[in-house]
């Protein structure tokens, strides 16, 4: 039986944000203490990234213990190592004989144009974020990694509007599939019910969405210098065994949910990347899980600019 259920279902999992809020940054951090099988996908063409090598299936890590989701382009990346700080502290990590190497992959998403350019999560930011997962009872909008995601940005940040972070979870039988993701998209985010849109690029009086993949048509004998900070970055989390082979067609599969909600999505100037995040306790058919991930992908994104707020810009529920 199907059923939608809430992201802190999902068992051996905790999620924790931390933000500067007048800063307009921050980070998200997916913790599995016990290690999950883990894999990637990162298929935009300016990621900002940290271990994804390590997440090749030919390689010697079989789990990993956080995923980092952050704000401030490259600069984000060091929130990983706060996190590293933490699981440290903590006794977690790969053994490696003399002591216990927590492993940390990340990716980050452009959104210097909001607040202060200046506020980049760091190692302080992403220990509070795992801090915080002790929790695990995490919000969505415009926080952690959301806190500065704007999407719609053609034309730069004037006629952009307002995104945040999203979560999404379904449960059928015994298996449960989740996402997380930061939804920073130089594309429009399109209703996957309606197939209107929720938010985007808005044309010249502000008063209306206008397609970002009709506009950009304009430009096809002349070319243009896109407006780069954009990316959007997620993760599925699921209490399915997978092997690592198989965790990255889990992500390979939920980028077609990135595919129904943003449009255009993976282009030259997004980093898109989604990681796969698997506890191991249920069997179940990888077609099944990688189906329900990109269901729920689609699903958490609409979320994220349905509740997102604050900084200036527009949000979905402005127009």
């Amino acid at each position: 039986m199907l059923k939608e259920i809430k992201i802190n279902e999902i068992p051996g999992f905790r999620i924790g944000n931390a933000q500067d809020q007048a800063g307009g940054s921050g980070c998200t951090a997916i913790v599995c203490p016990e290690g999950a099988v883990a894999g990637v996908e990162v298929r935009g063409g300016g990621p900002a990234t940290r271990e994804t090598d390590l997440l090749d299936p030919v390689n010697m890590v079989e789990k990993i213990f956080c995923v980092m989701l952050s704000g401030g382009s490259a600069f984000g990346l060091a929130a990983a190592e706060g996190a590293m700080t933490y699981l440290e502290e903590h006794g977690i990590g790969f053994d490696v004989g003399v002591g216990k190497v927590p492993i940390v992959p990340s990716a980050c998403i452009f959104d210097l144009i909001v607040g202060d350019p200046k506020c980049r999560p760091g190692h302080q930011m992403g220990y509070d974020a795992l801090v915080d997962a002790e929790r695990n009872d995490p919000a969505m909008g415009s926080v952690g990694a959301g806190t500065g995601a704007v999407v719609g940005k053609l034309w730069g940040a004037e006629r952009a509007m307002k995104s945040g972070l999203g979560f999404f979870a379904q449960q059928i039988g015994a298996l449960k599939v989740g996402a997380v993701v930061a939804v920073n998209a130089f594309g429009n985010v399109i209703d996957v019910e309606t197939h209107r849109p929720l938010a985007g690029l808005l044309d010249e009086s502000h008063s209306r969405v206008i397609s970002t993949t009709e506009s950009l048509k304009i430009f096809a004998d002349s070319g243009f210098n896109a407006f780069q900070g954009n990316t959007t970055i997620g993760c599925i989390l699921t209490n399915a065994q997978l092997t690592k082979a198989q965790a990255k067609k889990v992500a390979m599969m939920a980028h077609n949910g990135y595919a129904r909600a943003i449009h255009p999505v993976h282009t030259s100037v997004d980093g898109d990347a989604i990681f796969t995040m698997a506890k191991g306790e249920v069997e179940a058919h990888i077609d099944v899980i990688g189906v329900t991930a990109a269901e729920v992908m689609a699903k958490a994104i609409n979320r994220a600019v349905k509740v997102a707020s604050a900084y200036g810009f527009k949000g979905s529920l402005d127009l």
